[in-house]
Formats: structure tokens, C-alpha cells, sequence
């Protein structure tokens, strides 16, 4: 025979344990089905980085989309963003994620959505920018011990073109009006890049529309309640 557990000692472990995750002892019991993907920090991807960096990997959001897409209950994913970019192939991989998914998709950047934060943040079936947070276009950089030959080279020219590719597939923007913004000087000190504030990022056609969590939800509700999904692709 078992004793029953003691509800006090459980109440005070939730409570604990909410504490932990997020800040705060209580949270709304309202069951949604949409489901709230955060990419926040920098994005992780094959290495490591230092403990004192704030990071999103890969390898938790993989998970997440997944059972976006099989649990039934879940009728749709909203992205929000705030991101200074990271690991290229890693946050090409979840872009591709997010594409591929059969439910609808909102993405909304508050604060950034640098670097491959705009390949997650075009992902989705629609997109919202807030009027303050930024993105920042430029070309693919490495850092570290990179082996000075012309496959090196073309290998990045590849990636690039994948990330291009992927970005003016999935939002309004034009391949020419893109690689304009890549490769802008003037516009970031010691480097070359744009970077799109608000209404700069709808009005080249990277961003859908300009608004904040009130509207991605309706938007998301909207495309939730249509018979097929897609249309605003």
C-alpha cells in the first residue's frame, strides 16, 4: 500500500519548478491551440558556445516542431523572434522546418531578427515585425581558422545562394533588391550590410505587415479557421 502524495508538497515543487522556467509562481491555465515557439539569443548550432551566451539550439526546437505537426490539438505554431542570428546551417534548418509544416504559421520579430533570424522570420505563412525591432541583412561571415583556398570560397558562395534562395522564396522580397541589402556599404561601421528597421523591412517586401502580439494572434486565428492552408504563401 502506497501513501497518497502530500498536495502541499506538490503545490510548493509546481510552484518551484515554475520559478525556474519562468520566472514567475503562477501561469494562465488557459489551454491554447496554438502553440508559442520562442527564438531568442543566438542560434546554436553544431559548436557549443560559452555558457554565458543566451542561445536557442536546434536540437530543443527540433523536437517541438515535430510534435507541432502530429499532435492534433495543436492548430498552429506562432515564432516569435528575438535573435541575433548564429549558426547558418542550423537556423536554415529550422526555416525549413517551419516551412514544411501543414499547419498555419505567424512569425512576429520584437527587438531582432538579425542575420538567419529573416530566413526563421520569412519562414512562416505570414509576418509581423514590430515598428522598433530591427533586422540586420548581411553576408555570410566565418570566425576562426578558415583554410585560405578557392573551394572555400565557392563553398560559401553556395551557402549563400541557399539562404538567398530560401528568403525571396518565402516573402516578397526581390533576389536583385536582396543582395542590394547584403552587400550595402555605409550603412553598418566596419562592415558591409543593412539594417531594416520596422517599416523599412514591409516596405522592401521582407516583412508582411507591422504590428505586435495582438496582431500575429488574430492573424493566426484567421488562417486556423480556413479550409486550406497556404493561401498567403
Amino acid at each position: 500500500m502506497t501513501d497518497n502524495p502530500n498536495p502541499q508538497v506538490t503545490e510548493e515543487s509546481s510552484k518551484i519548478d515554475n520559478i525556474k522556467e519562468l520566472g514567475q509562481i503562477e501561469i494562465p491555465s488557459f489551454k491554447s491551440d496554438i502553440h508559442c515557439l520562442t527564438i531568442s539569443g543566438q542560434v546554436e548550432g553544431h559548436m557549443v558556445l560559452p555558457p554565458q551566451n543566451k542561445t536557442t539550439r536546434y536540437e530543443h526546437i527540433i523536437p517541438q516542431l515535430v510534435a507541432v505537426e502530429e499532435n492534433p490539438q495543436i492548430r498552429g505554431l506562432l515564432v516569435v523572434l528575438n535573435t541575433v542570428g548564429g549558426d547558418v546551417e542550423a537556423g536554415l534548418a529550422l526555416a525549413e522546418m517551419i516551412a514544411s509544416l501543414s499547419k498555419p504559421t505567424v512569425s512576429i520579430v520584437l527587438g531582432g531578427g538579425h542575420s538567419i533570424g529573416a530566413s526563421i522570420a520569412v519562414s512562416t505563412d505570414y509576418s509581423f515585425i514590430a515598428p522598433s525591432a530591427t533586422m540586420t541583412i548581411h553576408p555570410i561571415r566565418l570566425t576562426g581558422l578558415v583554410i585560405g583556398v578557392a573551394q572555400t570560397y565557392e563553398y560559401l558562395d553556395k551557402m549563400q545562394d541557399r539562404v538567398v534562395d530560401f528568403v525571396i522564396r518565402h516573402s516578397k522580397i526581390s533576389d536583385k533588391k536582396f543582395r542590394e541589402l547584403m552587400f550595402r556599404t555605409g550603412d553598418l561601421a566596419r562592415d558591409i550590410g543593412t539594417v531594416l528597421v520596422g517599416k523599412d523591412a514591409v516596405e522592401c517586401g521582407l516583412i508582411d505587415e507591422i504590428g505586435g502580439l495582438h496582431h500575429a494572434v488574430v492573424k493566426l486565428h484567421e488562417l486556423k479557421d480556413m479550409p486550406e492552408r497556404g493561401v498567403l504563401q
